[in-house]
């Protein structure tokens, strides 16, 4: 009966046709070979078999989380689509972000989709240096969070449950973000799956524009990979 019943509503036309998303109107803003449009420390960052690859060993160390940031100009109302790949330690991808060079070369403070090889924090939305000293994590994974002025955050919804959501990692394979932000919201999606959603109203501490980069961070040796790197502007 719901069968027929379905089949009758698509027949009137009430639902549309519906596809895959594609990556019309994005560009690609990495060359596959080179680093030319990123700057970070050549150190630890490098091109490899099409893929932009960060890592540490026991004589390369990182003292300061830094980034390899993107040179093309700002970012503010977008989308971004990127594979990655984590072998150990934390990364993340910043965006919308600022640097501090009074700390050092290459440090950024703001939004960042998180991503870690414990699965315990990737999907998470967390503030690069935080607006509150302590308080990083402003969407859980698994949550949609309206943010304000004050020391609570909001949970509007679930999109599910926390730990459930760990099964959508492709812990150490590759695994897609699709970031999208528009004004105060913030969508990250892994691997087709909507993971956190925010509603930044902190009027004081809301950043609508700014730089994005890939994180290097402190910690032991570790490797991180970046592929297919599409941006949009919206």
């Amino acid at each position: 009966m719901l069968t027929t019943l379905l089949t009758l509503l698509l027949a009137q036309g009430i639902y549309p046709q519906y596809e895959p998303d594609d990556n019309t109107g994005f560009v690609s803003i990495f060359d596959g070979k080179t680093l030319a449009g990123w700057d970070g420390d050549t150190t630890f960052w490098r091109v490899e078999n099409g893929e932009i690859v960060g890592e540490t060993t026991p004589d390369k160390v990182v003292k300061l989380n830094n980034f390899l940031i993107w040179r093309g100009g700002k970012v503010k109302d977008f989308e971004l689509k990127v594979d990655f790949k984590l072998s150990g330690t934390n990364s993340g991808i910043q965006y919308r972000s600022l640097e501090l060079p009074e700390l050092g070369k290459w440090v950024l403070k703001g939004y960042q989709a998180d991503l870690d090889i414990t699965n315990g924090y990737t999907g998470n939305l967390h503030e690069e240096r935080g607006r509150k000293p302590g308080h990083v994590v402003l969407a859980r994974r698994g949550d949609v969070t309206r943010i304000a002025a004050g020391p609570k955050y909001k949970v509007l919804a679930k999109i599910g449950d926390n730990q459930m959501l760990r099964g959508v990692v492709n812990v150490q394979g590759w695994n897609t973000y699709h970031i999208i932000a528009r004004g105060p919201v913030m969508l990250q999606i892994l691997n087709g799956q909507l993971i956190s959603a925010t509603i930044d109203e902190d009027e004081k501490n809301f950043v609508p524009e700014g730089l994005l980069g890939f994180q290097m961070h402190v910690g032991p040796p570790f490797r991180v990979a970046y592929r297919n790197i599409w941006y949009r502007k919206l």
